[in-house]
């Protein structure tokens, strides 16, 4: 889809359209549950009554946290597509979201008593999506050149091989651990703190920070790594940063959620046939667009049956699933794999 030459009235335009439909998005879904609130008690500040506590406690900062966990989803989605010049790349089908999965839940079963859960199990995320995504991108190296099919393809089994060892895992620890660690894998946005959300929105905001001041390198890596060496672009030095803010996305929030796929397969694809290619717009409009996809999945997750809750990821995978078989058909056809 042609689109304009990129102004900063453009960008401004464009953010600020995603921004107002996101704070909407906040506030209808935080209105909306499988519980009537009576909202001249639910809006008191001082929680003296329980419409008060699940709205303020339960609903609002569940929301944020779905707004934050999509957003970086997407962000991440973004740049690998452009770096890795696939676009099925997909932290979750590439086997990084099940690294730092299976880094945080093995955080999460040992529970380090010096250091304590809330800094160890992102810490372990972060550095299994890191190591996962180096060990994916250089076993897809065929002669020193990345090929589309054979990362594809790692990446599956990547993620079948984490996938075993998270399951071998869930088997031998005990009936809490093992039902807790299960639903956190088909993810899950509950959570009443929020210092995490906090936290999590201080990570995620570093990592898109880091992507966008690599925004005119991504958009030269996209054209190829000879092409973007003679832009002027320090492949290498791009490629690390990427990799290394990529990892810290979603690592991030694969600590606190778990496994939710297809948000960075969908939204950078949708989002790009409206904007455009250039990274200084499709990073953060991505960011913002995953936001709102992500916010809208959970709140059907949790109200879709009633007072019975659905994992998150399952509503992203019922969505994402056949727009990747779409994906994965036109890219045949332009015989692209």
């Amino acid at each position: 889809m042609a689109v304009g030459q990129l102004t900063r009235a453009r960008l401004l335009r464009v953010n600020g359209a995603l921004l107002a439909a996101l704070a909407l998005t906040l506030v209808a879904a935080a209105a909306i549950g499988p519980v009537h609130l009576d909202w001249r008690r639910a809006l008191d500040p001082s929680l003296a009554s329980p419409d008060a506590v699940i709205f303020f406690r339960t609903r609002v900062p569940r929301v944020l946290m779905a707004a934050i966990v999509g957003g970086a989803l997407a962000a991440a989605g973004a740049a690998l597509q452009a770096l890795l010049r696939n676009p099925l790349a997909d932290p979750h089908l590439l086997g990084v979201s099940s690294g730092a999965a299976l880094a945080g839940v093995c955080a999460l079963v040992l529970r380090p008593v010096l250091l304590g859960h809330t800094l160890v199990v992102p810490a372990a995320a972060f550095a299994g999506a890191l190591a996962s995504m180096w060990i994916v991108v250089g076993l897809s190296r065929v002669d020193r050149r990345l090929e589309s099919y054979t990362l594809l393809l790692v990446g599956v089994i990547y993620n079948a091989f984490a996938g075993a060892l998270l399951m071998f895992i869930n088997s031998v620890v005990d009936f809490y651990q093992a039902h807790n660690v299960l639903f956190w894998l088909m993810g899950s946005l509950g959570t009443t703190d929020y210092a995490v959300v906090g936290a999590l929105a201080l990570y995620t905001f570093i990592g898109l920070a880091m992507l966008l001041a690599r925004a005119r390198d991504l958009d030269c890596l996209s054209l190829g790594d000879d092409r973007a060496a003679e832009l002027g672009v320090r492949v290498e030095r791009a490629r690390v940063t990427t990799f290394i803010a990529a990892s810290l996305l979603v690592g991030a929030v694969v600590s606190v959620s778990g496994m939710i796929g297809f948000v960075g397969l969908v939204i950078p694809h949708l989002v790009r046939l409206r904007t455009g290619s250039d990274h200084r717009l499709l990073l953060p409009a991505s960011y913002l667009a995953g936001a709102i996809f992500l916010v809208w999945a959970d709140t059907a997750a949790r109200t879709a049956l009633g007072g019975t809750e659905i994992p998150v990821g399952v509503v992203t995978a019922l969505c994402g699933a056949p727009f990747f078989v779409y994906l994965l058909r036109r890219e045949r056809r332009r015989g692209g794999m």
